[in-house]
């Protein structure tokens, strides 16, 4: 996969956010792992969003198996990444929170990401 992201490289619902730096693809038990990772350390405060999703089926041959005889079968479903895709976002939290549990997440993928706010982000001293 060349070339960088034309659709979804904008923060478009949340103020805080995570964008990939490389293309690969992202399997859906990786997708979860993060979800997990994110919901986990914002003990469910605020809200989060998944911007992608796992919808291009990969297929696989059993092992030892001759060449030929046809496509091997749905192994799984993965989402392509290129870079510049914002993968995950989230609101409602402070932003050490957002940062450290966007970081956790960033653990579970296996692309190099990088933490993204909001442009017109303001910071609440009163919280």
């Amino acid at each position: 996969m060349k070339g960088n992201a034309q659709r979804g490289h904008e923060l478009a619902f949340g103020s805080f956010g995570i964008k990939s730096l490389q293309s690969k693809w992202i399997t859906g038990r990786q997708i979860e792992a993060a979800r997990v990772a994110v919901t986990r350390y914002m003990q469910r405060q605020g809200q989060i969003w998944i911007r992608i999703f796992p919808d291009k089926p990969i297929t696989k041959k059993p092992a030892e198996v001759r060449m030929g005889k046809g496509k091997g079968s749905p192994e799984g479903f993965v989402a392509p990444v290129t870079p510049g895709r914002i993968l995950i976002e989230c609101d409602g939290v402070p932003f050490e929170v957002a940062k450290e549990a966007l970081r956790l997440a960033a653990q579970k993928l296996p692309v190099t990401t990088k933490f993204v706010v909001r442009r017109d982000f303001v910071e609440s001293t009163n919280a």
